[in-house]
């Protein structure tokens, strides 16, 4: 089985477009080396400063690599309908009620992509004024993923708000496979 099959979900693969897998592939693949990225320099943080030797430019690599992963593993999540979402209350009905409450959970994630568009590029137009110490860094470069996230997010959300709308948001989801293998026939002769 291929890293991309493994990586992309197809729960609710009514509400997706192929064309946008890649995207999905990429940003899981990006938060996987977020997220290892930010356990390394944790992991170098805390040796460095246990030999006495302290590397203070780690600790701007942490919260840049913590801050990145969150904002890209929120994108990646709205694609798979884990975040943002409110499945419990939209799972219980079916028919137009399922409908509009699938339309205005979705408006309701629209609204916060807007929100973090235009606030998070705000706070990143007012972060060039500000710098991070040692590096002298502008904490605009902290900034810079949020308004990326809202984009994204809304982007996945049209996604699922024009594919809900054209194919319905309720369709029966496919049994998921085991993850223990199947017996084989030799195995199932040997059973006593």
């Amino acid at each position: 089985m291929a890293i991309a099959d493994k990586l992309l979900v197809q729960r609710q693969r009514h509400l997706k477009w192929r064309a946008l897998d890649w995207l999905e592939l990429a940003l899981m693949i990006l938060c996987g080396v977020l997220c290892f990225g930010f356990s390394l320099s944790v992991t170098a943080d805390i040796v460095t400063r246990t030999i006495g030797h302290p590397w203070l430019w780690l600790q701007e690599v942490t919260s840049t690599l913590f801050i990145y992963a969150i904002f890209i593993g929120t994108a990646a999540a709205t694609r798979r309908n884990d975040h943002l979402y409110l499945t419990a209350i939209s799972e219980a009905m079916h028919g137009t009620p399922r409908l509009i409450v699938e339309v205005i959970i979705r408006l309701v994630v629209l609204g916060v992509a807007f929100c973090l568009i235009w606030y998070g590029y705000q706070n990143y137009l007012r972060g060039f004024g500000s710098f991070r110490l040692p590096s002298g860094t502008p904490i605009a470069s902290l900034y810079a993923i949020i308004p990326l996230s809202g984009v994204l997010i809304g982007l996945f959300t049209i996604e699922q708000l024009v594919n809900g709308l054209r194919n319905g948001f309720d369709h029966p989801e496919p049994p998921e496979e085991d993850a223990a293998p199947g017996l084989t026939e030799a195995q199932m002769r040997a059973q006593p």
